[in-house]
């Protein structure tokens, strides 16, 4: 017997279980031995009379009997001096788990009453991991209870050996005593103790009605038949998960290794914690392996740290390509982003016990610096498979056919390098396969450059019906306008086919103003801004009735010219509508009609300028010289229009040669050198972003005092007919006809004009300086540029 070792040895057996195996959570021991300890209801008497004369026994008997009670005992069965506590109610599930409490029969010598009092927690902790691997083993609480449920029961098989050798011991050995039997358990008993201490935590973590999610699900799902919900809308109600229910996946990963880093100064701990990490999160670092290596995301049980909306598919994109088939379709079920915000919709509430995230939503610890990297390695290789092409990368396995495990370093290598293959291998399919330097070039060509020659006939051959209503003007006839005029541009390598004629809902200064009331500013990720996902429809005003507002899009719609509402669109396939996606294209349109707007004023002006040379502005009177009054107001006229035009011109050329173009060459230098989708897809937006905010279409002062100015000159042009009318009349006064409007009127007209011009310039002039001087740096140019029209007046 001396060379027998009774202490614990665990053994690297792996064991199979067969799903469909009614039995497959449980052990063959498991069939044989009934691990929730029964009370019997009635004793004999003869026994109670034994127990009642344990006291008058020798002790070497009273041992004897002690030792064959606590062999039973410590398979959770009960003795005939050791017995189950009166208040252990082996029929609940929480009390199960917590073990079963024995006491030992008052009678029994004290020495050896000390003795077995040692011994007894360890028949505590075997009937409460039993009872965990009973509840947790089968496959509804998810493969990583699974795995550790597997992994503890291997454990437990030497401790069915060490119990079956001390019984043997016992069984052929006058020597074998109570001493000895405390020896040969005392390590096992601290193995034990730190099972019995991770499945503790594991219990308490969970909610105490871990149903209740699913009968929430369940009605939720009744409710939504019978008010006849779409099933996309079902579809993203159930990623709203509020509760906690079980603790499984990546919790469960997570606690393991908590718990290993806390006792890390005890070998003992340290191994067996080690060994159950590397057993419990095996099926998560498979999963997680399939998902960075195929961009398959199998997770029947809602374990893994990213998440799939089922309701976003390619489909939705045909009809409206907007970024949530990039931005929704897969996430971190934790909220978490790459620019460090978090979206706390669909993320669940933090446990009341130690706060972690439940379930799949709790990032392991390890996991934590290469979260972003596992998510966008999968999105990578989703859109890759959406293009039609096959992904084909095997993964890495040890020699024994299994991934690696999360405490392996060769797991993080395996995500490093499937993070490249799939980043470069997108990289290059944007950027070589569809051209997507070309198609960014297409874009500012047509919708930067309002100086270009295309746009110019352009306008000059829809200039009659650009001059109807937003309603009555023809997309069809302008379409076929802008095509003409496409024909005849310079540039033959450009994407000519995909631009497209559309018109906006609203004027565009009204539009940004709403937007930046409600949102402050244009955000970066366009959140919260009240964009609709068609680009250009007003955010309502909830402050008003539907009668109201309806009648107002009704009057602004009659009032908006079809000038003022044109844009153009850009029809984009996947996968380039992950880059130019309905906000890009939004941004894109702001800038055009900013410019565009700019540009009409500044036609408007040079128009009204062909007008003043007319005979009607430089004629004399009768008597040879025109009267000084006269003289003056024509003079005031042309010096207003002059200022107006050398305003629309700086602005023009401020937005154009000192925002757009400059930021473009910087962004064609990062775009030469980028080495991750992602990077391109924050330069891409980054510039856009920098743009708006430099052309002032983000801040709300600047807007109004611009859009008043801007409205000012372009209502100024409009009156230019007035304007030589009135000129007309006033030389034929001079030359002695009679005179049909007093001088005095023209001037109050014309005074109307000045003062409203002057009085927002140098509103606006001071609120660039202001920008320029706390916010936006660029401004100081345009501060200079404005300086010259402020000082300039008439005389």
């Amino acid at each position: 017997m001396a060379d027998v070792d009774y202490r614990v040895t665990y053994s690297s057996h792996t064991t199979v279980h067969r799903a469909g195996d009614a039995s497959f959570s449980r052990s063959p021991l498991h069939s044989r031995v009934q691990h929730t300890p029964q009370r019997a209801k009635t004793r004999p008497r003869s026994a109670q009379s034994d127990h009642d004369a344990l006291s008058s026994l020798p002790i070497d008997l009273q041992e004897a009997l002690i030792i064959e009670d606590l062999l039973s005992v410590l398979m959770g069965i009960e003795g005939s001096y050791i017995v189950v506590h009166p208040d252990y109610v082996p029929d609940d599930p929480r009390m199960q788990i917590k073990g079963a409490r024995f006491v030992v029969s008052q009678q029994l010598d004290p020495s050896l009453r000390d003795f077995v009092s040692r011994i007894l927690p360890l028949s505590t902790y075997f009937t409460a991991i039993s009872s965990f691997i009973e509840l947790r083993g089968p496959l509804e609480y998810g493969l990583v209870n699974h795995a550790l449920c597997a992994a503890l029961r291997d454990m437990l098989k030497d401790y069915y050996v060490l119990l079956s050798q001390l019984e043997h011991a016992f069984n052929t050995s006058r020597s074998f005593t109570l001493q000895k039997l405390w020896f040969y358990v005392h390590p096992t008993l601290h193995t034990l103790s730190l099972m019995y201490a991770l499945i503790s935590e594991l219990a308490q973590a969970d909610d105490p009605t871990p149903s209740s999610e699913d009968d929430s699900d369940l009605s939720l799902d009744e409710d939504a038949e019978a008010l006849g919900i779409a099933s996309g809308v079902k579809a993203v109600l159930s990623q709203l998960d509020a509760g906690g229910g079980i603790i499984k996946g990546g919790e469960v990963v997570a606690v393991i290794w908590t718990r290993m880093a806390n006792m890390a100064g005890d070998p003992a701990a340290r191994a067996l914690y080690g060994a159950l990490l590397r057993r419990a999160s095996r099926p998560y670092a498979e999963a997680l392996e399939r998902w960075i290596t195929t961009g398959a995301l199998d997770d029947p049980h809602g374990e893994l740290m990213v998440k799939e909306a089922r309701f976003i598919n390619r489909g939705t994109l045909e009809q409206d390509y907007t970024d949530e088939y990039w931005e929704r379709r897969y996430t971190l079920r934790d909220g978490s982003t790459l620019a460090g915000k978090t979206h706390q919709a669909g993320v669940p509430r933090p446990r009341a016990n130690g706060g972690r995230l439940p379930g799949g939503a709790c990032v392991p610890p390890p996991l934590e610096t290469w979260k972003h990297k596992i998510l966008l390695a999968g999105k990578y290789l989703n859109v890759i498979r959406e293009c039609g092409i096959e992904v084909s990368r095997a993964s890495k396995t040890d020699a024994d056919g299994d991934a690696p495990a999360l405490d392996e370093e060769r797991f993080y290598k395996s995500v490093e390098s499937a993070y490249g293959h799939a980043n470069q291998t997108l990289l290059k399919l944007l950027l070589d396969d569809q051209q997507l330097i070309l198609r960014l070039r297409t874009m500012r060509h047509f919708f930067f450059l309002c100086q270009s020659s295309f746009l110019t006939q352009f306008l000059d051959l829809a200039a009659s019906e650009l001059r109807k209503s937003a309603r009555s003007a023809s997309i069809v006839k302008l379409q076929s306008l802008l095509d003409l005029a496409l024909k005849d541009d310079s540039n033959p390598d450009l994407f000519k086919e995909d631009i497209k004629v559309s018109m906006a809902g609203s004027g565009l200064y009204d539009w940004l103003l709403k937007v930046v009331s409600v949102s402050g500013a244009i955000g970066p990720e366009g959140e919260g801004t009240g964009w609709d996902a068609q680009g250009m429809d007003m955010p309502e005003d909830h402050g008003a009735s539907k009668k109201d507002r309806d009648g107002d899009k009704e009057k602004e719609k009659k009032a908006l010219l079809a000038s003022d509402a044109l844009t153009l669109d850009y029809a984009v396939k996947f996968p380039l509508s992950l880059v130019l996606s309905r906000k890009t294209i939004l941004r894109y349109q702001l800038l055009f009609r900013f410019l565009l707007h700019l540009r009409h004023v500044e036609l408007a002006l040079g128009a009204m300028w062909s007008e003043h040379t007319q005979p009607v502005w430089r004629s004399k009177s009768a008597s040879g010289d025109a009267p000084d009054e006269l003289e003056r107001w024509r003079r005031r006229v042309f010096v207003l229009r002059a200022r107006m035009l050398a305003f629309v011109q700086q602005l023009l050329a401020f937005a154009t040669s000192e925002v757009l173009e400059p930021h473009w060459r910087a962004l064609e230098a990062k775009l030469a050198r980028v080495t991750t989708v992602d990077q391109l897809l924050r330069d891409h937006v980054d510039f856009l972003d920098t743009c708006l905010k430099e052309c002032m279409l983000t801040s709300s002062k600047l807007l109004r005092a611009y859009s008043r100015l801007v409205v000012t000159c372009s209502t100024f042009a409009v009156y230019t007919a007035s304007f030589t009318k009135s000129a007309a009349q006033a030389v034929a006064a001079a030359n002695g006809e009679p005179e049909v409007t007093p001088m005095e009127k023209r001037w109050e007209f014309l005074n109307k004009f000045e003062t409203n011009f002057n009085h927002w310039l140098k509103v606006f002039i001071d609120c660039v300086s202001f920008y320029s001087s706390t916010d936006n740096i660029q401004l100081l140019a345009l501060v200079v540029r404005l300086n010259s029209v402020q000082t300039s007046s008439g005389s």
